[in-house]
């Protein structure tokens, strides 16, 4: 029996819908909102037979190719760096974070903002240290971009088409 998925795009989430015969004309609606006719979506074929996927550091997910683009820029800016010059360092960081696709929380946004307009690195470490100490710094970029341009959401359930 295939299992067919479903995009619904007022709820921007995925469905799994299991028919007893190959059907490829019947589209359903949306066991959530009730939309008619989703959008077939192309499925991926695999097999996960022993497949174990953890995370076991607790970090959002990060395009492992766009950290590794990441820290080769920032090595080679690095060389170059003024360590007297916060400016030279928040402008470095920000880069940083663009090009992983990840956010700053707002203590490390209110440091970095601090950072360049050239304010002594120090004395903002003396104010902000404890806050900084507990964010959490590697906050996804999911929390900034509107719903519809992250990937949807996949709903587990399997439906009866």
């Amino acid at each position: 029996m295939p299992i067919y998925e479903f995009y619904c795009s007022n709820c921007h989430t995925i469905y799994n819908f299991l028919s007893p015969k190959v059907d490829t004309s019947k589209c359903p609606s949306c066991p959530r909102c009730g939309k008619p006719e989703l959008e077939r979506q192309v499925s991926l074929f695999s097999i996960s037979k022993g497949l174990q996927v953890e995370d076991e550091d607790g970090l959002p997910d990060i395009d492992e190719g766009k950290m590794e683009q990441a820290m080769q820029l920032m090595a080679k800016e690095g060389e170059s760096l003024d360590e007297e010059d916060p400016r030279q360092a928040a402008q470095l960081m920000r880069k940083l974070y663009d090009k992983t696709g990840l956010s700053m929380g707002p203590g490390m946004e209110e440091a970095m903002s601090r950072l360049e307009s050239g304010e002594d690195p120090d004395q903002i470490e003396e104010e902000l240290g404890d806050i900084l100490e507990d964010e959490d710094i590697f906050i996804s970029s999911k929390r900034k971009w509107p719903k519809k341009l992250l990937p949807p959401s996949k709903d587990e359930t399997l439906y009866d088409l």
